[in-house]
C-alpha cells in the first residue's frame, strides 16, 4: 500500500477531544461555580456531613494509637508527679514532727522554768492590723506607709511585725496613716539579744540601707555567722523573744578593737503585705497597772461596801433585840 494512501488519524480510544487548556478553564469554572454555591447556598452542606459522618470512625480508629500514646504518657507524668508530691509531703511531715516535738519540749521546760523562777508570764500585747500602702517617696530613708493612723489607735513609737519577724517602728503618725521606719533605715536602732550565747547588744540601719550591723562590739564577742538575734524586751518598746536578723557576715580587724558584725532583716519590707502594729511594752505595762488599780480599787470598794451592809445589818437585828427587850421588860411591870 502506498504511504500516501495511509490513515494517519489517532483511533477512537486515544482521540483527545477538546484542548488541555480548554479542560483547565472549565474545571476552573466549575470549581469557582461550586464554591459560590457552597459558600452561598450551601449545596455542598449534605454532602460535606455526610462525608465526615461517614469518616468519623475511620479518623477515631486512626488515633487511637496516638490517643493511647497521650494517655499513657500523661499516666506516667502523672504517677511521677504524685510519687514526687508524696516524698515531699513525707519529708515535710517529718519536719514538722520534729519541729512539733521541739516546740513541746521547749514549752514544758519554759514553763518549768518559770514556775521554778516564780516568774511572770509572757505578756500579751494589743494589736493591729494594718495593710502596707507604698514606700516613702524620700530617697534617702527607708520608710514605708501603712493604712492605720491616730484615728485607729496607732501612737508613735509603736514596733510593726509580721509573720516572719520585726520589721521595724512607728515613727509618724497621721488621723488615717502612719510612716514606718524599717530597721534597715540608717536612723533605725534595736536593742538585741543573741539567741545562742543570751548575750545583749544594739543593731542599727547600715547608711546604704542595705541591711543592718552591730556596733562597738568587741573583736573577741562571741558571735558566729548564723546566730539568731532577737529582741531583748529591755526598751520598753519591743516585747522579747521577736526574731529580727541573722548575722551574715563577722570581720575581725587586727587594727581595730571592735568587730564588724552584719545582719540581714529575716521580716523582708519588699514582700510584706500585711502586718501587725503592737502597743508599746511601757504603755501595755502601765494600761496593765491601771488596771490592776482599778481592779483592786473596785474589790476594795465592794469589800467596804459588803462590810458596811454587815454592819447595817448588825445594827438593825441589835436595835430589833433591844426592841423586843424593851418590850417584854415593860410587860413584866405591875
Amino acid at each position: 500500500m502506498p504511504f500516501g494512501t495511509l490513515d494517519r488519524s489517532p483511533p477512537p480510544f486515544f482521540r483527545q477531544g477538546p484542548s488541555a487548556l480548554t479542560k483547565l478553564a472549565l474545571c476552573s469554572a466549575l470549581a469557582l461555580v461550586l464554591m459560590v454555591a457552597d459558600a452561598r447556598f450551601k449545596l455542598v452542606q449534605p454532602a460535606r456531613a455526610a462525608l465526615a459522618l461517614v469518616l468519623q470512625p475511620v479518623q477515631r480508629l486512626l488515633l487511637t494509637p496516638v490517643d493511647a500514646w497521650e494517655t499513657a504518657g500523661d499516666y506516667l507524668r502523672g504517677t511521677k508527679r504524685a510519687m514526687a508530691a508524696e516524698d515531699l509531703a513525707r519529708r515535710q511531715l517529718a519536719e514538722q514532727a520534729e519541729r512539733l516535738s521541739r516546740a513541746s519540749a521547749l514549752l514544758t521546760e519554759n514553763e518549768r522554768l518559770r514556775k521554778l523562777l516564780d516568774l511572770q508570764p509572757s505578756l500579751t500585747v494589743p494589736s493591729h492590723a494594718a495593710e502596707i500602702l507604698f514606700e516613702a517617696p524620700d530617697p534617702y530613708s527607708r520608710r514605708v506607709v501603712i493604712d492605720r493612723g491616730a484615728t485607729q489607735g496607732i501612737a508613735a513609737g509603736s514596733p510593726v511585725i509580721n509573720e516572719a519577724g520585726v520589721l521595724g517602728q512607728v515613727t509618724r503618725v497621721y488621723p488615717l496613716s502612719a510612716e514606718v521606719t524599717l530597721l534597715t533605715d540608717k536612723e533605725a536602732a534595736i536593742p538585741l539579744l543573741n539567741a545562742r550565747t543570751q548575750m545583749r547588744n544594739a543593731a542599727a540601719g547600715r547608711a546604704d540601707g542595705s541591711g543592718m550591723e552591730l556596733r562597738f562590739l568587741a573583736a573577741n564577742a562571741d558571735v558566729k555567722v548564723g546566730d539568731l538575734m532577737t529582741t531583748s524586751g529591755l526598751d520598753g518598746v519591743y516585747p522579747p523573744g521577736l526574731p529580727v536578723a541573722k548575722v551574715t557576715a563577722v570581720e575581725r580587724r587586727g587594727d581595730s578593737s571592735f568587730a564588724l558584725v552584719l545582719l540581714a532583716p529575716i521580716a523582708q519590707p519588699d514582700s510584706a503585705r500585711h502586718v501587725l502594729v503592737l502597743q508599746p511594752m511601757d504603755r501595755h505595762i502601765a494600761a496593765k497597772k491601771e488596771a490592776e488599780v482599778a481592779s483592786a480599787a473596785e474589790a476594795a470598794s465592794a469589800a467596804e461596801a459588803k462590810a458596811t451592809a454587815r454592819e447595817v445589818k448588825k445594827a438593825a437585828r441589835a436595835e430589833k433585840a433591844a426592841e423586843k427587850a424593851a418590850a417584854k421588860a415593860s410587860g413584866a411591870t405591875p
